[in-house]
């Protein structure tokens, strides 16, 4: 059978006022009993009135150390804390159940304080929520809003060619009208794709895949498609690559795109009878490549517009859906890479670094 603990402890307010009481009536007993074998009335008199005065003082003291100080403590607390101030701490020891009601209410503190802390952060992850639903609805309407812009020539072109071949009867002329069509057709399909995928690439919903693999074999093949294999060329290409392979860890497909575009952009712009020079250079841990065109140089304050959307340089009648740039821009952030332009004699170079992997 288990046998109850009798404690002595004066774990109560309860207790230390009985025992206190206690004290106090044992002290006037054996002060009676002192002072009742006084002969001098007058004396007795005031030794009792004395002894009242300290018994009442001493009695008031230790009430208010044992009740009223950690009342007025936890009292100021909770005021603070109906303020949702939670810095304070509810500093009570007693021993009673001042301390323990001190104990409680700071857990409480900190259990308030850890809430308003995760309400805080949910409402802040809450306001990035909003803020980019806002971003997403902006470039959904930007997306439509260029589309209906930019389509505006290629539509004309295919609408007013569908009109001539009503009344055309001559089959050259036909074929030629024909050929437009299907030309404005391509155009508003590669600016469409082109778009869409921009658009997913700035709202962050592309995932890239990683692979390893040779990066000077991907520019040899890009290259050799887009600048060797192309007759009827009119510039001269030239180019520097290193004797050994240089190894990448990326997204093949993405990076492809990356040294497409580049490389079309340097077709497009070259002059006629220019040069193109493309160079891989193998530096420390990485690799830069570069395309150099010879041709119009891009004005300096218009630089840093070169990566935005439809962006063309003035005075040009080259054709073009003006996204290409752009898309190597949200791609190369992406892998948060260095790239850039830099105007060179009688020209311009594209380039950018990237991290090489044994």
């Amino acid at each position: 059978m288990e046998k109850k603990k009798f404690s002595m402890g004066l774990n109560t307010v309860r207790k230390k006022v009985l025992i206190l009481s206690k004290l106090v009536g044992v002290g006037i007993v054996l002060f009676y009993l002192a002072t009742s074998k006084l002969s001098n009335k007058n004396v007795a008199f005031w030794i009792w009135f004395i002894f009242v005065v300290a018994v009442i003082l001493g009695v008031d003291f230790l009430l208010g150390r044992m009740i009223s100080t950690p009342l007025q403590e936890i009292n100021g607390i909770a005021g603070k804390m109906a303020q949702l101030d939670f810095s304070a701490h509810c500093d009570v020891h007693t021993g009673d159940e001042f301390e323990n009601l001190s104990n409680h209410l700071n857990r409480m503190f900190e259990n308030l304080q850890e809430t308003l802390q995760h309400l805080e952060e949910a409402n802040k992850q809450l306001e990035k929520d909003v803020e980019k639903e806002k971003q997403l609805l902006a470039q959904r309407k930007e997306l439509v809003d260029s589309l209906s812009h930019e389509m505006k020539t290629p539509l004309g072109l295919i609408r007013a060619y569908t009109e001539g071949l009503k009344d055309e009867t001559d089959q050259k002329k036909k074929e030629q009208y024909m050929e437009a069509i299907l030309s404005a057709t391509k155009r508003m399909d590669h600016m469409i794709v082109s778009l869409l995928d921009l658009s997913a690439l700035e709202a962050g919903s592309v995932k890239l895949s990683e692979e390893r693999f040779d990066f000077i074999e991907l520019v040899e093949t890009v290259a050799g498609r887009l600048l060797l294999d192309t007759p009827g060329t009119d510039y001269e290409f030239t180019y520097e690559l290193p004797e050994k392979k240089l190894f990448v860890c990326a997204d093949r497909q993405r990076l492809e795109q990356v040294l497409n575009n580049l490389i079309e952009n340097a077709k497009k712009y070259v002059v006629p009878y220019g040069k193109v020079h493309l160079e891989v250079e193998n530096q420390r841990e990485s690799l830069r490549f570069s395309i150099y065109n010879q041709g119009e140089t891009i004005p300096d304050e218009e630089i840093p517009k070169i990566w935005q959307k439809f962006y063309r340089t003035r005075n040009t009648n080259r054709k073009g859906s003006g996204l290409g740039l752009a898309i190597v821009s949200q791609i190369l952030s992406l892998y948060q890479v260095p790239y850039g332009v830099v105007k060179r004699d009688q020209g311009i170079e594209f380039y950018f670094r990237f991290p090489t992997v044994p």
